[in-house]
């Protein structure tokens, strides 16, 4: 289990957050102190019309990933085959099993498309089970991974859970409390050289970042705040050299 607050504060109740489809909730620790500032060039928070961004649509939630990101004025398209990726700017990998998950894009061609997709400068962001999918080592089991992103992550580190816990605590991206949804939430153990610390919760990294790539174990796609979303919308546009507007 997840540890727990010293104090209610930083804490949201778990019934405000819609509950992954067929996962189960878990319990989360308190943020420490935020330390270092926003990565350089993507410190106007704006949100960015014109992008288009695949998510990966086999199970988890991802269509609230779709309802953010074009709450923020991007464009989505749901990948389940390779040719879902002609034209994206950028890729989610959302929630759920990653074992599910590993096995789909392997029998669909879609294991080396992505790594592919990454290697070409394409943006990709893994949450929760996508994190799990993009680290370069894998315990808890071991399984096979993308191998893109240089952590070790441990997957369902925190043993299962019954409830989801919703908490506020601090990042690199805002200098407001960044709300973050934990539902079995793997661990992230290890990064290596470059990976970039976005945001820790009790002492540990909860989202990463290295060049194109980000990471996290946590699910801003229940969030109400969109602070994640435009980060990588951001990181996006800046990878495809496109123009940041603000959306409506």
């Amino acid at each position: 289990m997840l540890c727990q607050p010293e104090d209610g504060r930083n804490r949201r109740p778990a019934q405000h957050a819609a509950p992954l489809h067929g996962e189960k909730r878990g319990t989360a620790c308190r943020a420490p102190t935020r330390t270092g500032g926003a990565s350089p060039g993507l410190t106007n928070f704006e949100g960015v019309l014109g992008v288009k961004i695949g998510i990966l649509a086999v199970q988890g939630d991802f269509a609230a990933h779709a309802a953010r990101l074009a709450e923020l004025g991007a464009e989505t398209v749901e990948v389940r085959t390779v040719g879902d990726l002609d034209g994206c700017d950028g890729l989610i990998l959302p929630g759920g099993e990653s074992t599910t998950q590993l096995q789909f894009l392997q029998e669909e061609g879609l294991f080396e498309a992505v790594k592919k997709f990454a290697a070409e400068g394409g943006a990709i962001f893994g949450t929760c089970a996508g994190a799990i999918l993009l680290a370069t080592e894998v315990k808890n089991p071991a399984q096979t991974s993308l191998g893109l992103l240089d952590m070790t992550v441990l997957r369902n580190g925190y043993g299962r859970q019954l409830a989801s816990d919703v908490f506020f605590g601090s990042s690199k991206l805002t200098d407001a409390p960044l709300e973050m949804v934990f539902i079995r939430a793997p661990i992230i153990e290890r990064v290596g050289p470059g990976v970039e610390v976005l945001a820790e919760y009790g002492g540990k990294p909860v989202l990463v970042q290295k060049g194109n790539l980000m990471a996290g174990t946590f699910h801003p796609e229940l969030a109400r705040d969109t602070a994640v979303h435009r980060y990588f919308l951001q990181l996006v546009a800046a990878r495809q050299g496109l123009s940041a507007s603000v959306a409506p």
